[in-house]
């Protein structure tokens, strides 16, 4: 999981640096481009091509359409956002998901959980404040329908999981965003500059290194205990604003990540309790 944090930072870190020179939409479609080679030699080879037909299209398409809005919308906010700022707004998602298990899975999720969403909430409003970065941004904004985007995929995938593989689940998020981006991008592409090349590269092979990396996380670990080495971006996050672009966040935006956080971690907790407890 730490190895996977690591590398979608890094995949991160490249995409802030295209969407300096190249539309959001443009910057998803070469997202899911650079990854799909190395992602469909890996699900031919442990799974082979009938384990990626057989699938449940109708989701496989709302999640591409998710993939799409959500990728953009990141790229969109990383062109005026620090990483480090993106990345405390977006770690709201996992509260995200806990609130939306309860219309879509039928989860229950009880007053405690409920609070503890509320003060994530609050957190994300201390990040967001009303200053040169905060609520009346659109990057702000733009960060948390990501991080909505993101929750409501993750909802899908544990449908998805109970009928198809974990390998057509991954490929077909990438083809359907490389498709569904390319084609929205392409009335005004522009053309890859050649000292950009590498990073497209880089992007593909950390995208997808770190995505076999993370789906083995939580194939072989408990989710509960997984799960809160997520929040390990926000120290790549800093450490690459102030190695590649000289900056660090204020205390605020410190004092909002601490709130989500600490929210979150007490979700995780809350949730290993009650899985105990169903299962003792």
């Amino acid at each position: 999981m730490l190895a996977s944090v690591a590398l979608f930072s890094l995949m991160d870190a490249g995409l802030k640096t295209l969407a300096a020179h190249y539309p959001p939409f443009q910057v998803a479609a070469l997202r899911g481009l650079s990854s799909l080679p190395l992602v469909l030699a890996w699900a031919l080879a442990t799974a082979g091509p009938r384990a990626l037909l057989r699938v449940r299209w109708p989701l496989h398409l709302l999640r591409g359409a998710l993939g799409i809005a959500m990728m953009a919308s990141f790229v969109y906010a990383l062109k005026t956002l620090p990483l480090s700022t993106a990345y405390s707004i977006f770690f709201v998602a996992p509260l995200l998901i806990t609130a939306l298990s309860v219309p879509f899975l039928g989860e229950r999720v009880g007053p405690r959980r409920w609070t503890a969403i509320g003060i994530g909430l609050l957190g994300v409003l201390v990040v967001l404040r009303p200053t040169g970065q905060g609520m009346l941004t659109l990057a702000g904004g733009a960060v948390l329908l990501a991080a909505f985007g993101y929750a409501v995929s993750a909802i899908t995938v544990r449908v998805l999981a109970r009928t198809d593989s974990t390998q057509a689940i991954t490929f077909w998020l990438l083809a359907l965003m490389a498709l569904g981006a390319g084609a929205l991008a392409a009335p005004g592409w522009v053309p890859l500059g050649g000292e950009h090349l590498w990073i497209v590269a880089a992007i593909g092979v950390a995208g997808a290194l770190g995505q076999y990396a993370i789906t083995e996380a939580f194939r072989v670990g408990e989710a509960s205990l997984v799960a809160p080495l997520e929040y390990t971006a926000l120290v790549w996050g800093v450490g690459l604003d102030l190695l590649v672009w000289g900056v660090l966040p204020d205390a605020v935006t410190w004092a909002g990540a601490g709130i989500i956080i600490a929210s979150g971690l007490y979700l995780l907790r809350r949730e290993r309790v009650h899985v105990e407890a169903e299962h003792p």
